[in-house]
């Protein structure tokens, strides 16, 4: 299996080896004095996912003065990298707090540092319960999960009580045709008031996801989505319903940020709470899309995006081999549905290399993807070889994430001194 030695870093927790890790996704590396590896010089081994520093800096310090700039707290969905080292990155920069989807990603962000956790999802079973109930008895951390039933309220009432411990919940609501979530004001009104007579269980706010809302006048949707959502939790406010100090209004996915903060600034009474996940590391794919509605958006005045100078960029490829090139204008390369995202998009080359020197990419696109293997167009004016070394972007960071048990953090010479372990 190889050993593994823990190097000390002020912003990273990660693992320089010389052997191979644990599991089959490690990274094969020759031990050097001074701890650099090149990737065009191929000191690492291929297949490998790369993050550039500077671009992540560049994103991480975006996203939180965008935030601060709407007086909304930021608490980024850990679910995207599931990476300690970027959970605390964030949380250096000034999150509020680490958002997750199941109680295992919540341990991660709480050994990551994370005060405040919110679990964008419903608490569900009795062995979740458990690990939620273990979580707040070792660790000093404000944790809210989300419901939308009086059952599921009874449920962690009758279980969080007996244990002498009180769970804050947020009341989610939903759309048609969406995900979870009451769908309508008064059912979820008295959700609120039920929740007031229960001794285990207390009511901190209101909870959505605007992200599952398609087609057209989406924008619109939107925006009447969240008016209504956020006078909803002042109502519940008002009404005296909310047990915590400051009632809790948390959305947005990383498409309409900016739409959710615009309206969520107006509600000051409230703490605000932004769940952006991709944007850390981008990509060139549907995020990359989305952004640029945001841009546009900002130029029509609806929120100072274009103000704040720069953008978010792509900030995380897959680098990988030409491993066959067996028939005229295709070519098979080393990378697959293994390693890389391919639900919204099939992987784009941006750069190539021989022997540490740069090749053309221009003309080469992906044409289908196999577990192992990646498909390519070669235009006749492209010439690749066996051996070559291409680095690819993706669309969708979350599914390229979790293909990995290590992530290189390199510079914009491409050489990797750190790297950080996953937790998926």
């Amino acid at each position: 299996m190889g050993e593994g030695k823990q190097q000390a870093d002020e912003s990273y927790q990660v693992w320089v080896h010389g052997n191979w890790p644990l599991g089959t996704k490690g990274v094969w590396i020759t031990p050097k004095d001074d701890g650099q590896y090149s990737l065009i010089n191929e000191e690492i081994s291929l297949p490998a996912a790369v993050i550039y520093e500077k671009a992540l800096d560049n994103n991480a310090d975006w996203m939180q003065r965008f935030a601060t700039v709407h007086n909304v707290e930021l608490c980024p969905h850990g679910k995207t990298s599931m990476t300690p080292a970027l959970f605390q990155k964030q949380l250096a920069e000034g999150a509020w707090g680490i958002t997750v989807a199941t109680p295992p990603q919540a341990d991660v962000a709480a050994e990551a540092g994370a005060e405040n956790i919110i679990m964008a999802n419903q608490l569900v079973g009795r062995a979740n319960m458990a690990a939620v109930s273990h979580l707040l008895r070792r660790a000093s951390v404000n944790f809210y999960c989300s419901v939308d039933s009086a059952l599921n309220a009874k449920q962690l009432s009758d279980f969080f009580a007996p244990l002498g411990q009180k769970i804050n919940v947020l009341i989610e609501l939903g759309v048609e045709g969406g995900r979870c979530g009451i769908r309508a004001l008064p059912d979820a009104q008295e959700l609120a008031r039920y929740i007031r007579g229960l001794p285990g269980i207390a009511l901190a706010g209101v909870e959505v996801y605007e992200g599952v809302i398609h087609g057209e006048n989406d924008e619109q949707q939107v925006k009447d989505f969240i008016h209504q959502s956020a006078g909803f939790c002042r109502t519940l406010k008002d009404m005296d319903l909310i047990e915590s100090q400051r009632a809790v209004l948390t959305g947005a996915g990383s498409a309409w940020y900016d739409v959710v903060s615009d309206i969520f600034q107006q509600y000051q009474d409230l703490l605000a709470v932004i769940r952006p996940g991709c944007y850390l590391t981008h990509d060139t794919g549907i995020y990359q899309t989305a952004q640029e509605k945001v841009m546009h958006r900002s130029k029509s005045g609806a929120n100072v995006a274009s103000s704040l100078g720069g953008d978010l960029i792509n900030a995380l490829e897959v680098w990988a081999y030409v491993v066959s090139l067996p028939e005229e204008g295709k070519a098979v390369i080393g990378l697959g549905k293994r390693d890389a995202s391919y639900d919204a998009g099939l992987p784009i080359v941006e750069r190539g290399f021989r022997n540490g020197e740069p090749i053309s990419v221009k003309g080469l696109a992906a044409t289908a993807i196999m577990d192992q293997h990646l498909f390519m167009n070669v235009p006749d004016d492209v010439e690749l070889k066996v051996g070559d070394v291409l680095a690819f972007s993706t669309s969708h960071p979350c599914l390229t994430f979790d293909k990995w048990r290590y992530i290189a953090l390199a510079d914009d010479t491409f050489i990797v001194e750190k790297w950080m372990p996953t937790q998926f």
